[in-house]
């Protein structure tokens, strides 16, 4: 490569360019020492199952296949169980529970509670089955979720749902607001 030769013009243009030059004593950076942020702690492990209430409430009757799920937390009205049966409250969440065993469910279903009450869910979707595939045609998960929501503490109601969210092998439920969303 052959080497370019400068006019006086271009030296003086390109000087002029550049400015004042002071040549470097210390080619190491000093970094700003900014004050690093307050570690938070870690907010601490939720137990869902102390979620569920265990009171001396009286033996609920166990369900067939293809009878209907209903309950209304006693102080409410009626009216509530009549807009969560047609769809009043929008759904903002659903589980489906298919194929657990009971302890599995148990679990999934309350860190989903947990889950949507701190969300500020107001109305979830929970789809149980029906029961044909279990033993004596009995439905364990159906009838253990009848007594698992009423013993919960943010479930205010429940019922089936319409047939064509799944019928009486499906339940909506509506829960509680939690009290940062409840309006003042």
């Amino acid at each position: 490569m052959a080497k370019k030769t400068l006019t006086s013009e271009d030296r003086a243009l390109f000087r002029h360019t550049i400015g004042k030059v002071h040549p470097v004593s210390n080619d190491k950076v000093l970094l700003n020492q900014e004050k690093k942020p307050k570690p938070y702690p870690k907010s601490p492990a939720v137990n869902v199952d102390s979620h569920l209430i265990e009171s001396a409430a009286p033996a609920i009757e166990k369900v067939g296949l293809e009878d209907s799920l209903s309950f209304i937390a006693p102080g409410l009205q009626n009216t509530v169980l009549k807009k969560l049966r047609r769809g009043y409250f929008g759904l903002d969440a659903e589980i489906d529970l298919h194929g657990l065993t009971s302890n599995a469910a148990k679990q999934q279903l309350l860190h989903f509670l947990n889950h949507c009450a701190e969300a500020g869910y107001r109305c979830v979707h929970i789809v149980h089955g029906k029961g044909y595939r279990s033993a004596d045609n009995h439905p364990v998960l159906k009838n253990n979720l009848n007594v698992w929501l009423r013993q919960h503490k943010d479930v205010q109601a429940f019922c089936s749902a319409p047939p064509k969210d799944g019928g009486t092998g499906a339940v909506f439920v509506l829960l509680q607001l939690a009290g940062k969303f409840s309006r003042q």
